[in-house]
């Protein structure tokens, strides 16, 4: 049965793709590149906001939620039935517009562990090349980093002689230093990279999808929401949306992607039908498709800060004064470096809590600069308390959680359950995480700059009341992933298969952080546009010809690149 008839032959391209975040900005510069027509349908407006594309903007655009949806997670039993907030892009670009542009690609196991799930073709060999092809590395490109790629990739601009203090303090607690954790090892303390360059964010709208947006072969809709996917029989055949106040419907000649994230990509299977035939009876929808792990499998990075009080001061707080911020802003946003042109975080690093895991565990985020933060001008505003932080995130959690619909109303929000700390492990890792924090900041090399704990506070030292710490104050880091993951063959709640494909139907894909089947350690972003690349290939039928990368040392005995 054709649940689109009598649509306009004018509706009709090769690929729709729903979601112009991080996935569909690559997708749709790579499938209009080789001349198919694409359509590209975004929930928000275009990123011309100068807050998006100035680094420092990122100190409102969060606070605020300027430029998502608004999302909030249920409340939580594991972290004191608290309903913390779950930031998504709703603008073009996505997430990508929003984050704080940190890129990290997760560690070589990662993906080496998904292989060996039946994944074939996701191991650490198989996906390198395309972080490669992605990147432009500020050093070029050798064994493992890219040097042409469209995304730029820098290391932090930010000045304060408290980053290179907390580098040594690593060293003098005895962890070690990795001058490129996107290379031949991840595990220890180094520079943040980010996705920016000459003092402007480089988000993938920036990087991918304003290069192509000349081609006649690419249209691109904004304010489109997107209702449910279109069948013909056994085939998906189109979308329905709604755009300026109209209900539409656009027809794919060969597949519909669904590059609308983790939040959104399982909701709209299942407004389509394709969920757990019990849930979508709870809704009144007709099962297209029965499959018990959309939405489920949902996996974040928790995260706890541990923040102290300054002891010299810093150079954020003088740069905040509104008439240098003014300017700091004004040269970043005509591509000058400048203190607008970065974040206060510095400082990243990758660590074991124990000798034995295989991979770093936790990662730390350093923030060199008090939050929150706020402009000011004496006598009508006055500066915040100098202090700094940082942040622990637990990488690989063993919590899931998941996504339901709230209601058949497209417009309505999903019930996202995280479940976050659900296992013993989980909250070991990320209390000693933040045992890990203290030694550090301890050391001689940090004495100079800490003027002692704000929080969690010296007097709290117990392992539980750390945990109790941890869940009355611990948040995400805005990593989700899981909720529409691939799987082999074996895998019978699997949602899309090693190809991307939904499982049960034909001419439908999933490309985003859902189809990830479990978490990789660090943020995601870069992860996401990789699967994207990846995907271009799959989709258009391309071998991954890529060369071998030149043999390079290697981080572990067993895995090359």
């Amino acid at each position: 049965m054709r649940d689109h008839a009598g649509a306009a032959a004018s509706n009709m391209y090769d690929y729709v793709i729903v979601g112009a975040g991080s996935a569909g900005c690559v997708l749709a510069n790579r499938l209009s590149e080789d001349g198919a027509s694409v359509l590209l349908l975004e929930a928000g407006k275009w990123d011309r906001d100068p807050l998006i594309h100035i680094p420092i903007g990122i100190g409102k655009i969060f606070p605020q939620r300027m430029h998502d949806w608004g999302y909030f997670m249920e409340p939580d039993p594991g972290i004191d039935a608290r309903g913390i907030e779950c930031a998504r892009g709703k603008v073009v670009g996505g997430s990508s517009s929003i984050n704080v542009m940190a890129y990290v690609r997760g560690h070589r196991s990662d993906f080496d562990r998904w292989a060996a799930n039946e994944l074939d073709g996701w191991s650490y060999r198989d996906v390198l090349p395309y972080f490669r092809r992605g990147e432009a590395w500020e050093d070029g490109a050798d064994a493992y980093r890219g040097g042409d790629g469209p995304l730029r990739v820098q290391r932090s601009r930010y000045s304060d002689p408290i980053l290179e203090a907390f580098i040594g303090a690593g060293r003098q607690a005895g962890y070690s230093e990795t001058p490129d954790y996107n290379g031949a090892d991840q595990e220890g303390f180094g520079l943040i990279q980010s996705t920016i360059h000459r003092g402007r964010r480089c988000s993938a709208a920036t990087a991918y999808l304003r290069p192509a947006l000349s081609r006649r072969n690419l249209t691109v809709l904004v304010a489109a929401t997107v209702a449910r996917v279109l069948f013909d029989e056994d085939r998906a055949s189109g979308i329905a949306y709604r755009h300026r106040g109209r209900d539409k419907v656009a027809l794919a000649r060969r597949e519909v992607i669904l590059c609308a994230g983790v939040i959104d990509t399982p909701k709209l299977l299942m407004l389509s039908g394709i969920g757990d035939p019990d849930e979508l009876a709870n809704h009144g929808i007709p099962v297209k498709v029965a499959n018990h792990g959309v939405g489920k499998n949902f996996q974040d990075h928790l995260s706890v800060m541990v923040t102290y009080r300054r002891r010299d001061r810093g150079p954020f707080e003088g740069a905040m004064r509104y008439d240098r911020l003014a300017g700091a802003m004004v040269s970043s946003f005509l591509g000058m470096e400048s203190f607008a042109g970065d974040v206060p975080i510095g400082v990243t690093a990758f660590l074991k809590t124990r000798p034995e895991v295989k991979a770093p565990d936790v990662q730390l985020i350093f923030l060199a600069a008090p939050m929150p933060a706020r402009a000011w001008f004496r006598p009508f505003i006055t500066p915040v308390a100098d202090s700094f932080g940082c942040r622990v995130a637990l990488l690989r959690p063993e919590s899931r959680g998941a996504v339901k619909l709230a209601s058949a109303d497209p417009s309505a929000a999903p019930l996202i359950i995280p479940n976050f700390l659900t296992t013993q492990a989980d909250r070991d890792t990320l209390r000693e995480g933040l045992k890990i924090v203290r030694e550090v900041v301890g050391q001689s090399d940090m004495t100079a700059h800490s003027a002692g704990e704000i929080a969690p506070g010296e007097a709290l030292t117990t392992d539980e009341q750390l945990d109790a710490f941890i869940r009355k104050t611990s948040v995400t880091v805005h990593h989700p992933a899981g909720t529409c993951r691939m799987g082999g063959a074996s895998d019978r709640d699997r949602v899309v298969d090693p190809q991307l494909r939904v499982c049960g139907v034909k001419g439908l894909r999933v490309v985003d952080a859902s189809v990830m089947p479990d978490m990789v350690g660090g943020n995601i972003n870069a992860v996401v546009m990789m699967i994207a690349e990846k995907a271009a290939d799959m989709i258009l039928g391309k071998p991954a010809d890529f060369p071998p990368p030149s043999p390079s040392r290697q981080e572990d005995a067993h895995v090359s690149p």
